[in-house]
């Protein structure tokens, strides 16, 4: 338009690392987090991480280049979710349960120049290197993450140079060092790879645009007003810990660390530091409703929970709500920055009985506002499917908070996008106020007789029954049905069921086509962040066979 000009005066990349310089300002007295005796304040923060990016940028580091992370929920990785960036470079934490080989694969994928490691998790990337450089790899340069907080940290546990301990690593920057600012909004900030549930992980590259509307959107998704406090069961190696990081400095609240997420933990820390705000997979929500009575404490103040990664059970949120947690439910993928849709609650939904309220709140609900739109698709025609809470289509999302792509996977990246849309491989309904509800993963259905079961409807009955602690139910070859049910169960501590009684319990709530034929009692497998690995219990199945009739 005739009279206007863009310039650094009305335009300005937008980026995480703002929300760090204006917390500095505005509540720079205020704690940024808390590690046991460990206390650091927000202007603290922001001094610590400039010299980050300082030191970063003397081994070398220039714009674009990745440096890699392997620890737990630790006060030196959230400083690198602000450092890094703020040399310019990306960041690429990685899932503390990956073993050498991963590590070693994935950090050759990556070209990292530096790598942080955790003293727990030294052994691993020492066997990650190992195997590169037989390969003839260039290896990354070694910083170590020590922890006097830790019980078992022993000041022996070092590498060659004093220089490659972390807090002697942040000595070596300047805290006047100049930040490297984006060039592009465009420009990436992190690598997240994803949870592995179906196949080999792959690198999703999130941007400082994504990355910023994201974690305002996630404040007001989880209704966080200014100084809350934190308390971090989300891995921040997930989706960058959900995009949270960012959004507590955003709103100059207090990050409450936890190494190894406990119930006691959780409790301790709740009621030590008033937390007000945390977020999981429904594991987290297991752990906490099946609590001892021992380690639960009185909950005074409501602690608002976001729950991804997997729908919860509706008796799961009921019972969360009995011990004063209100349980947002968000719906997302890795691809999306974590969380794209929510099921916000509507008013006229508290006058309906605690278990239909429940039913309700474990929808996955509509985008939230930093995307576009949230919609259920025929994924061949593309059209919308009719909200009639029976039509099952394809969860598909667009807006700014979808990826940028597969990180050095073009033909992947085309083939999420194929449509002007990302396909998530989500099957759902659409209900009539325009909420949707997610049936299954594409490749979860279970197909016998002709029949689609959803796994996610069986394992919501499964979990019902009064034994059991969790459920995840694949489909078994069969040579008449094609498919039919098989269900894993980890029962109670102290609890005792059998298989022809869990198979009874199915069949007097569900039509017998979805009812389990045959129920195998065991531990489930999971990724770091909560999610049951159903590709490894298909192939337990394969391996099995037969109906397990233990308790």
């Amino acid at each position: 338009m005739e009279g206007t000009v863009k310039c650094s005066a009305n335009f300005v990349p937008l980026s995480p690392i703002s929300f760090l310089e204006r917390s500095a300002k505005v509540y720079g007295d205020r704690l940024s987090i808390v590690h046991g005796n460990v206390r650091y304040t927000w202007r603290e923060t922001r001094e610590r991480c400039i010299r980050l990016a300082s030191a970063l940028t003397h081994l070398g580091i220039t714009r674009g280049d990745v440096v890699a992370a392997l620890a737990p929920n630790v006060p030196a990785l959230y400083e690198l979710h602000f450092g890094v960036p703020m040399a310019g470079a990306v960041l690429c934490a990685l899932n503390t349960r990956y073993d050498s080989d991963m590590v070693s694969v994935l950090l050759k994928q990556l070209e990292a120049k530096i790598m942080f490691v955790d003293y727990e998790l030294l052994d691993v990337v020492k066997g990650a290197l190992e195997i590169l450089s037989k390969e003839k790899v260039k290896l990354p340069h070694l910083i170590l993450i020590s922890d006097a907080e830790s019980e078992l940290y022993n000041e022996n546990w070092s590498l060659a140079s004093k220089d490659a301990e972390y807090e002697s690593f942040l000595g070596n920057g300047e805290s006047d060092f100049e930040i490297v600012r984006p060039n592009d909004e465009w420009d990436a900030i992190a690598v997240n790879y994803t949870s592995g549930t179906t196949s080999r992980p792959k690198g999703v590259v999130y941007s400082h645009r994504g990355a910023y509307l994201n974690s305002l959107a996630a404040a007001l998704l989880t209704e966080m007003t200014s100084m809350p406090v934190f308390l971090w069961t989300v891995p921040m190696f997930h989706c960058s810990g959900w995009c949270l990081t960012w959004t507590v400095a955003a709103q100059g609240g207090t990050n409450i660390c936890m190494r190894n997420v406990t119930e006691k933990g959780i409790f301790d820390n709740i009621s030590q530091h008033q937390v007000t705000h945390m977020g999981g997979a429904p594991t987290i929500l297991n752990m906490i409703i099946n609590a001892p009575q021992s380690v639960q404490k009185l909950i005074p103040r409501t602690v608002n929970v976001m729950t991804g990664g997997a729908a919860p059970p509706p008796q799961v949120l009921l019972k969360m709500k009995e011990l004063n947690f209100n349980v947002t439910h968000g719906y997302g993928q890795t691809e999306a920055y974590g969380p794209a849709a929510v099921c916000f609650w509507k008013p006229e939904w508290n006058y309906l009985s605690p278990v239909e309220q429940a039913n309700l709140h474990a929808r996955q609900g509509v985008h939230h506002l930093g995307l576009e739109d949230v919609d259920v698709k025929d994924s061949k025609s593309m059209r919308s499917v009719p909200s009639d809470a029976k039509t099952i289509g394809e969860v598909m999302i667009r807006g700014n908070t979808v990826m940028n792509g597969y990180f050095k996977d073009v033909k992947a990246t085309e083939n999420a996008f194929k449509g002007g849309w990302f396909r998530t491989g989500d099957l759902a309904v659409k209900h009539p106020d325009g909420y949707i509800e997610v049936k299954d993963r594409s490749i979860d259905t279970i197909v016998s007789g002709g029949e689609i079961i959803s796994s996610i409807e069986v394992e919501s009955v499964i979990f019902s029954h009064p034994s059991v602690f969790e459920a995840a139910v694949v489909g078994k070859p069969d040579d008449h049905w094609g498919e039919t049910p098989c269900a894993f169960v980890k029962l109670k501590n102290g609890c005792n069921a059998s298989a022809d009684e869990i198979i009874k319990y199915c069949r007097d709530r569900l039509p017998q086509y979805m009812a389990p034929r045959t129920v195998i009692f065991d531990d489930l497998p999971k990724t770091s962040t909560g999610k049951t690995q159903k590709f490894v219990l298909r192939e337990r199945v394969k391996a099995t066979g037969g109906v397990s009739k233990g308790t």
